[in-house]
């Protein structure tokens, strides 16, 4: 009879550990299958947009004339990502000023070497002053150099970006 029982413990034991490894073969593939899209530093992220109707990133403060906030399409190239995370992008806005985009609900993050890559990405622009702490925060993100942080002093007014989706290409 013992026998039987420990048969029957070992047998369950066996089905049990099977699932488990089934369904950490999902998530396994689950992240493989994320992880070239990354690699490849190309991509969608956030809501699925479309390139339709994106203004050029330099004509973004022409059309935020009189307005504090914009629902906007935009199409730029990034000049840096996030090295930490990924959790936010600058993009050249043209005369030397960029532009900050953080992503909706810190819901989703873009490659941390998109660097140079095209962007489009949907969202809201809102004049805003970011304060000296945060740009001290977002130089130590990007890698910058004690130095660099450093010599960081104030407020900055300018234009930041919530975008709920992003194309990279």
């Amino acid at each position: 009879m013992k026998n039987i029982i420990y048969s029957l413990l070992f047998v369950g034991t066996l089905f049990a550990c099977e699932n488990k490894n089934t369904e950490n073969n999902s998530e396994n593939t689950a992240k493989t299958e994320e992880k070239p899209v990354e690699q490849a530093n190309i991509g969608f992220f956030g809501e699925k947009i479309t390139e339709d109707d994106a203004i050029p990133a330099d004509q973004l403060l022409a059309n935020m004339k009189g307005a504090d906030s914009l629902k906007v399409k935009i199409k730029g190239k990034i000049i840096e990502c996030c090295k930490k995370k990924g959790c936010w992008m600058t993009v050249d806005i043209g005369n030397g000023k960029s532009l900050r985009v953080s992503f909706k609900d810190y819901g989703f993050f873009v490659p941390k070497d998109g660097d140079g890559k095209e962007a489009i990405f949907s969202g809201i622009a809102r004049k805003s002053v970011t304060k000296e702490a945060d740009l001290k925060h977002f130089a130590e993100d990007a890698s910058k150099s004690k130095e660099e942080i450093a010599k960081i002093k104030g407020d900055k007014e300018e234009v930041e970006f919530e975008a709920d989706g992003v194309i990279i290409k």
